[in-house]
């Protein structure tokens, strides 16, 4: 053996043992560096709490300023105290396509999270070639097997910086799962009301036109007789077939709303029509509705705090922007057998390893990376007002709510005071008419007025309930109530 070879032959467990040590110092070269430089970029500090004190609207029939019950809120539509209406929530939350494509968005954040992460640890490539050459008639053949490592040491925290924009759109993608949650159930909470209101509004025209059938029968029997005229005639039977007139959008606009039910389900058109073909009450509301004070609302929104995420991730991106203007530090090794005979492959001399760091740093780049940081900063900007927005838009939602909810309760009582005494008139202007003392004009605008204001009622007791559900949306109730399955790991919630 030449003294050439003598030297480069390395045993296996000297290599192993030689890189080990370099591997050791270089490690605890890094922590030292690590440890003295923190992260570049702004530390993101949430948003000031600028909310009012106080809702700026009244707080009147059955609103209370009382504290937000957790438990309440989490499941408001058991304060209904429908059975049927639980039911479709239920099987809403298991098969809503919007909420299982919610669940995918949250498991790719997850990923892209894991891909982050994976940044902060070394790669390890294994490789293996075998090549045969001929050159001035002597044909070789070349083996080699090997390892390869490398790691990008993250000393000014740009990986760590993307690290934290990842977990921040994670917690973003969470809470869109569960704004979706709380769209969801009162979508269906509200199709649901819808559907019971048109039946409500059916059963009104309905009775109006058996009522007007009998009208007819008798303005008919009078004409027969002698004591009335054939415009009377005419008159009952128009205002008969203007009132069935109506039944037909009513059935439409019901199916609809069933239709809608099913597509909020999940299943296909049709699916909700036996459990919803009874007409039945509308669900009663609650004496009191503890409504809170705006800054509960604010931390229980999820659209604010997917803003608030958003506005974290994008305050973390500026960071990773502004470490590419300091140099990167990558560590690379290899180690390996080559040999031009299989034979000698797993020899001695065969062995052969490589250790050593490298550095770059973009030294001119015609303004590249720095306008990179301005884009990232006027991106953080408009998340931060995307932020400001949504606060504003949440409390606007919840005064809204809460003027709809218990100015409709007036309007109600002002309607079944009128109901009640515009029957008593339709009452009285039929009897008079069969006795004579009034013509049929006098009972033929006594029924058009009853008939519209039944079917102002029915509408009103449906709007009252609805805007109940929408004032619970407003509050950011219904997304702690059923945690989609496989959303979120055990131990992977926030």
């Amino acid at each position: 053996m030449t003294q050439t070879a003598e030297r480069n032959r390395i045993s296996a467990p000297s290599a192993h043992g030689l890189l080990l040590r370099a591997g050791t110092l270089l490690a605890a070269w890094t922590v030292f560096v690590l440890a003295g430089c923190a992260p570049v970029g702004p530390d993101y500090l949430p948003p000031a709490d600028n909310a009012p004190a106080l809702w700026h609207t009244e707080l009147r029939e059955g609103l209370a300023a009382a504290s937000l019950y957790p438990e309440e809120l989490a499941r408001w539509w058991a304060t209904l105290d429908d059975p049927l209406l639980t039911e479709l929530i239920g099987q809403a939350v298991k098969g809503n396509l919007d909420l299982r494509r919610a669940e995918s968005r949250v498991r790719e954040a997850r990923a892209r999270r894991g891909i982050s992460e994976a940044g902060l640890f070394p790669a390890l490539d294994a490789g293996a070639t075998a090549s045969r050459a001929k050159s001035g008639g002597v044909t070789r053949s070349t083996l080699s097997l090997g390892l390869d490592a490398g790691w990008e040491v993250d000393i000014f925290g740009g990986t760590q910086r993307a690290v934290e924009a990842a977990e921040a759109n994670l917690a973003a993608s969470r809470e869109d799962l569960r704004d979706v949650l709380v769209t969801l159930t009162a979508e269906v909470a509200l199709n649901y009301l819808e559907a019971r209101t048109l039946q409500a509004r059916l059963a009104a025209a309905q009775g109006n036109l058996r009522a007007q059938e009998q009208t007819l029968e008798l303005v008919q029997a009078r004409a027969q007789a002698g004591l009335s005229d054939e415009l009377a005639v005419q008159e009952a039977r128009a205002s008969l077939e203007s009132t069935g007139a109506q039944l037909p959008a009513l059935r439409a606009a019901l199916d609809e709303a069933k239709n809608r039910l099913a597509l909020l389900l999940g299943t296909v058109p049709g699916a909700v029509h036996p459990q919803l073909a009874e007409a039945g009450p509308l669900p009663v509301i609650p004496a009191t509705v503890a409504v809170g004070v705006p800054a509960e609302t604010l931390r229980q929104r999820p659209d604010i705090r997917r803003a608030e995420r958003n506005l974290a991730a994008q305050t973390a991106q500026v960071g990773v922007a502004v470490a590419d203007l300091y140099p990167k530090l990558r560590l690379t090794g290899s180690i390996g057998l080559e040999s031009v005979d299989s034979a000698d492959l797993f020899a001695g001399a065969s062995e052969f390893w490589r250790l050593g760091p490298g550095l770059s740093w973009k030294i001119f780049d015609a303004g590249a990376v720095r306008r990179n940081i301005e884009v990232q900063s006027a991106l953080q900007e408009q998340s931060l007002l995307a932020y400001e927005a949504a606060v504003l838009a949440a409390l606007a939602e919840v005064e809204n709510a809460l003027t709809a909810y218990a100015e409709e309760q007036v309007r109600r009582q002002n309607l079944l005071a009128a109901v009640d005494a515009v029957r008593q008139a339709e009452f009285l202007a039929r009897h008079q008419y069969q006795a004579g003392l009034v013509d049929f004009t006098t009972v033929l605008i006594a029924q058009r007025s009853l008939l519209n204001l039944e079917d102002q009622l029915a509408q009103s007791n449906g709007t009252v309930t609805a805007n109940l559900v929408r004032l619970y949306k407003a509050l950011g109730g219904g997304w702690q109530s059923e945690p989609p399955p496989a959303a979120e790991p055990a131990a992977d919630k926030g």
